[in-house]
This record gives structure tokens, sequence and C-alpha cells, in this order.
């Protein structure tokens, strides 16, 4: 079996008090999952999405996994059809999913793909968020862009955004990993600072105090806090162990990290 295909997914427990924040290592994944970039908590339920070949190609091999959120792999390759798929959000009964250049629409209950979004021009779709009115935003790193679907017609919203990756929609706010500029739109779509990373962002959770959990994908998961503080809880980056596009509970306060090509 090629290094490929070897690759943890990894639950760590968040814990915190007011001078440091750490992480303490919860499981691993029972069995291996085919190059996992994007884990998403719904219920009892992780989605993962699955490359399963290099990050950028239209190969097909592509899939979504579902794991539970004690580790035990329930579906290897619950849904088939896709090409790389990287982030994903939930609006209604619907998963929403990155895949290149079109963002794919799976029914949950079904696990069948139900229509495929183009998002014309679009060359590196990457990570997906949803309102809660159902308003979806995608990136796309390649071309630096944030785009909006609404009603399943995408347009683009933001340009210039270098380096784009991690979204998470937060009541009328749309924060935004530009690389190394950690930053939030609001509904003028004004952008404005809120922090300084040091490396480019991937991965984008809120903890729901105003602070956040941004991930680096060569290895780094920091604590970012509303003031713009940036502390490091892990970096793995040595052991060349990715930290891709995580997953967040924050009822229990585990974070779940995609590991990607280790």
């Amino acid at each position: 079996m090629k290094k490929l295909f070897t690759f943890l997914f990894i639950s760590l427990a968040f814990a915190a008090n007011a001078q440091n924040h750490k992480l303490v290592k919860l499981w691993e994944t029972d069995t291996v999952i085919a190059t996992p970039e994007s884990v998403l908590p719904v219920g009892n339920v992780l989605y993962v999405s699955l490359i399963d070949g290099q990050p950028w190609d239209a190969d097909g091999n592509g899939g979504i996994a579902k794991v539970q959120t004690d580790g035990k792999v329930l579906d290897p390759y619950w849904v088939h059809g896709l090409n790389a798929p990287k982030g994903m959000a939930t609006v209604g009964n619907n998963l929403y999913v990155a895949d290149i250049s079109e963002v794919a629409v799976i029914d949950i209950a079904s696990g069948k793909i139900t229509k495929k979004i183009k998002v014309e021009g679009a060359e590196g779709l990457n990570d997906v968020t949803a309102t809660n009115s159902g308003v979806v935003f995608v990136s796309d790193s390649k071309k630096a862009t944030v785009w909006k679907i609404e009603n399943d017609q995408p347009s683009l919203y933001l340009e210039n955004m270098q380096g784009v990756n991690g979204l998470k929609a937060v009541k009328n706010e749309l924060y935004i990993a530009s690389g190394k500029s950690f930053v939030k739109a609001d509904i003028n779509k004004k952008v404005t600072p809120v922090a300084t990373m040091p490396e480019g962002v991937d991965g984008v959770e809120p903890i729901g105090n105003g602070d956040f959990v941004n991930t680096a994908w060569g290895g780094w998961i920091y604590y970012v806090s509303a003031d713009g503080k940036v502390e490091t809880m892990l970096d793995t980056s040595p052991q060349k162990k990715n930290t891709a596009d995580i997953g967040y509970d924050p009822a229990k306060r585990i974070i779940y990290v995609p590991t990607f090509f280790w």
C-alpha cells in the first residue's frame, strides 16, 4: 500500500484556562483513511472528505467517509464520484462539498450526489461554510477569490484574497484565512484584520466566545484570541504530520484533525 493511503484521522481534546491552552490526544481512527482533507462533525457522525490522490487532480477517485466520534470508521467510502473534495458545510439535509471547480450537493439521508454546482472560472475550490439562512460561501485558493452561492446560484463575492483557504460564517460576518492574514468581512464586504498568523492558515473554527482555533497545513494548531493574540498549541511539523481542515465540537470541546499526507 502506498503511503498516500496510510494517513490517520486524529481527535484531540481541547482544554483551556486564563493563561494558556493545550491539546490532549484522545484517539486515532481504527483504520486508514484515503487522504483526509476536511472533517465536519454532524451529530454523532464525522463526515470526512477523501482526496484519495493528488490534491488538485480531477481523477474521479475522491469521496466522503463516515466516522463515529470515537474513531470507528463506519463507511470508508460513503460517497463516491468526486475528484479532490475538500471543505464541507451543511444546509438543511444537504452536504455541500468543494470539489476543484464545482460544489457537490449530497443528500445526507441517501448519500447520493443530487447536483454539482459549476463555479465558472474556478480552479481551486477549497473551503465551504454556510450561514444560518442557507447562504453558502466557498474559497478558491488558486484564483484568490471567495464565491457566494445562494439558491444554488454562484456569484463572485471577494477578489484578491491571496492564499485564501479556510472560511467560517459567524452571524453576519465571514471569517477568512487569507495566507498569514486572518481577517473578517462584514455584510458590506468590508474586510478588517483579526490576527497575523505565523503560517498560512488552513482550518478555521470558532470557539464560541470570539476566539478561534486555526490550523496551518504543515503541522500547526493555533489558538487565536479575539484581540489578535496567537498561541501555538501543537507543532507536528518536525514529524511532517499535517494538520488540515479541522472540525470542532463546541459542546464536548473536541477538535477533529485530518492528517492528510501523513
